[in-house]
């Protein structure tokens, strides 16, 4: 039971939040919400001690406080901050915290070039333009869905986490 929930609990939320970030600019408050409610049961069901729980809100405190000044200057979108702290949540104050914080910022460049690149010189095929999820990306007065490039981050991370020890 404990190997299936770490198998698919975060996975499945942190795709979820990925691919809705791509395709409707919102990260749902409830993909947070169950990503924080999926760790702390599965902590409290694995018997997670309590220095190990501290370094785990310590993970989130650390990435929740500078992408709230993001937020603060416009920067990040709040579903996006409240996205990336839950992930870090899991992760917990590690040196794959780093790792994560390193590929967020990397796939979050490449993601924001390719969108500029795509909004000023890309002509759009008339079927993928009607989609409203391609509309929107292509639209230049929109913004940066970063909770794709969290999500993928988030996905290449969790593998490396302690929580992959529990099920070895």
């Amino acid at each position: 039971m404990i190997q299936a929930a770490v198998l698919v609990i975060f996975p499945m939320l942190v795709a979820y939040g990925g691919v809705s970030d791509l395709l409707t600019m919102t990260i749902r408050n409830r993909v947070t919400v169950l990503l924080i409610s999926g760790f702390c049961l599965l902590a409290l069901a694995v018997g997670l001690p309590l220095q190990a729980w501290g370094l785990h809100a310590l993970g989130l405190a650390v990435v929740f406080v500078p992408c709230f000044v993001f937020f603060a200057f416009n920067w990040m979108g709040g579903g996006d901050v409240k996205f990336i702290s839950a992930i870090s949540l899991w992760i917990g104050f590690t040196p794959e915290l780093a790792a994560f914080a390193i590929l967020v910022a990397i796939y979050g460049m490449v993601l924001t070039i390719g969108l500029l690149l795509m909004r000023q010189k890309l002509i759009v095929p008339i079927i993928l333009i009607q989609q409203d999820w391609f509309a929107r990306l292509h639209d230049r007065n929109s913004g940066i869905p970063y909770g794709i490039a969290i999500a993928i981050a988030g996905l290449q991370v969790y593998p490396h986490t302690a929580w992959f020890q529990l099920i070895s």
